[in-house]
């Protein structure tokens, strides 16, 4: 029968292979179009094209139904390939989906203590992945679904066998402690940067003391300007003025007889008159509104 595991196969987790899927699964499996048409027939080496072939990891969908992930998932179980050619798909970086599909399988069968030595270096892993569930599709990483083959019970809408948990086997000796990047690279910054200070050292006690700044290099300005860049220019713009005074003086003459009135006369100087060409000067008009001495005293 297609639907049978292979002849031979050893129990995993004192059950059938195939069992590990949950019944109402395996039957929609069974069922779907996928399953008949590719999955008929496969052994370790042709699934090969086929998991490369995939487009998506998850689940169910839409009406209950089957993933291609989850139908050639179900075919692993069924055929149960040696270990050495799972590690082999493993190997494949290429092939994101196929290393997915492995990955899950091994967490299904494997015992805990090579679960997390086999699958924790795909931490390192960040490549996108798309899910489809229910909710349609959506992006994951890789590290996402390492860690949640590690730590959830329900991945892909499958119900995984139970692991023992990392810290128990640390408490037991079956494994090592984890090694974190994060603390591998803080571990080689901080040797680096030791290394840098012992260089350092051994450079200024060959050298003898680092010498200072000499304090004669006066790099401050001065910050008060010369007294002499004044203003001290006269209304012809040429040179300064005789007294050396940088005030320009703008007080209007007053009368000479000394009166409070201020003269406001626009005429025009005779000497001017004279100089402006041709022409009389009396055709120029005084516009002088200044009072003279004479109407003063009548006033008065």
């Amino acid at each position: 029968m297609a639907n049978t595991t292979v002849r031979g196969a050893v129990a995993i987790h004192g059950q059938n292979p195939q069992y590990l899927v949950e019944s109402v699964i395996r039957n929609r499996i069974y069922e779907s179009a996928y399953w008949k048409e590719h999955c008929f027939a496969l052994t370790a080496e042709t699934l090969i094209d086929k998991a490369i072939e995939l487009k998506a990891i998850g689940g169910v969908y839409g009406n209950q139904k089957p993933t291609e992930f989850l139908c050639l998932l179900l075919k692993l179980l069924q055929i149960q390939p040696e270990k050495e050619i799972l590690l082999e798909y493993l190997q494949a970086d290429e092939f994101k989906y196929l290393r997915a599909l492995a990955a899950m399988y091994i967490r299904m069968t494997f015992r805990p203590v090579d679960v997390y030595e086999v699958l924790e270096p795909l931490l390192k892993d960040y490549r996108k992945l798309r899910y489809r569930g229910m909710g349609g599709y959506s992006i994951i990483h890789m590290d996402e679904f390492v860690d949640q083959l590690l730590t959830e019970e329900r991945v892909c809408d499958l119900i995984l066998p139970r692991i023992t948990k990392r810290d128990v086997l640390e408490d037991l000796g079956e494994i090592g402690p984890r090694k974190s990047r994060l603390l591998d690279a803080m571990e080689g910054k901080s040797e680096h940067g030791s290394d840098k200070s012992r260089s350092r050292s051994r450079s200024t006690d060959r050298s003898g003391s680092p010498t200072s700044r000499s304090p004669s290099i006066a790099r401050s300005r001065s910050p008060s300007r010369s007294p002499s860049r004044g203003r001290s220019l006269s209304r012809d713009g040429k040179s300064p003025s005789p007294t050396g005074s940088r005030y320009v003086s703008r007080s209007r003459s007053r009368s000479p007889s000394g009166s409070p009135y201020r003269s406001r006369s626009r005429s025009i100087s005779p000497d001017r008159l004279n100089g402006s060409g041709g022409g009389s000067p009396d055709r120029f008009r005084s516009r002088s509104r200044s009072i003279s001495p004479d109407r003063m005293d009548t006033a008065a």
